[in-house]
């Protein structure tokens, strides 16, 4: 501002000095004035905005190496390998125990067998003073009696019958090695029933009519495990027929 005002005062004084000598000298002094005053201050004005940018820049760059510190990522890898390990080892050894036990329980139910004496269950039943007199069928007899029933393997085969034919009285045992045999035993039981009984065409080898009679209402066959039994008697064929059951009993 002192510049300015001692400026003025320069121009006012050597514009009053033209006045004085003429006018042609104030023009050609008037034009110098704006070239000394405004162009010298206005660059220095400018200046002064390039200094207060330079610090800004260097503000932002510690805030950067806070987030890098994160190594807290590598601790969950160590629950992953302890719950696998403690699990597979307990149950492999609970079931195991167990299945010792019911292996021992059903093998003692086969070893309950009987072992019956064919012969000597006959001998209990006919021994009796009302019982007809009876032999035992062998060889030629047996096979025309039954036929095929040697043919079937047995741990006891025996065949009494009558000694008079007109008497109904004959019994069958016998005790197959294989239990699928026990049918056929049965097949051939009941056809020698059948022989005897006969039909309406042909009369049955018991051949008289109250011994028809007699073996088609007094034969039975019965059965328990391997054991087969035929008995045909007038009477009391229910009583014997009890009498075997009771040895299986």
């Amino acid at each position: 501002m002192n510049k300015r005002l001692l400026s003025l005062l320069l121009a006012l004084a050597m514009v009053l000095a033209l006045t004085a000598c003429g006018g042609k000298k104030e023009e050609e002094k008037e034009p110098e004035k704006p070239q000394v005053e405004e162009p010298a201050d206005l660059p220095a004005e400018e200046e002064e905005p390039a200094d207060e940018a330079q610090p800004e820049e260097t503000e932002p760059v510690q805030p950067e190496e806070e987030p890098a510190e994160e190594p807290e990522a590598e601790k969950p890898a160590e629950p992953t390998q302890k719950p696998e390990s403690k699990p597979v080892e307990k149950p492999a050894q609970k079931p195991a125990a167990p299945a010792e036990k019911p292996v021992e329980k059903p093998a003692e139910k086969p070893a309950e067998s009987k072992s019956v004496d064919l012969a000597a269950f006959y001998e209990s039943v006919f021994s009796g003073g009302n019982m007809p007199a009876m032999m035992q069928a062998e060889g030629e007899v047996l096979d025309a009696f039954y036929p095929g029933l040697t043919a079937i393997q047995t741990n006891q085969c025996a065949v009494y019958t009558a000694m008079i034919s007109a008497a109904v009285g004959e019994m069958a045992l016998v005790e197959v090695q294989n239990s699928a045999d026990v049918q056929a035993v049965k097949d051939i039981f009941q056809a020698r029933i059948n022989y005897q009984v006969g039909d309406d065409q042909n009369p049955g080898g018991a051949w008289y009519p109250a011994s028809i009679e007699g073996w088609k209402n007094g034969s039975r066959i019965v059965s328990n495990g391997n054991y087969v039994m035929l008995i045909a008697l007038s009477e009391g064929a229910d009583d014997v027929v009890n009498s075997f059951n009771a040895l299986f009993a």
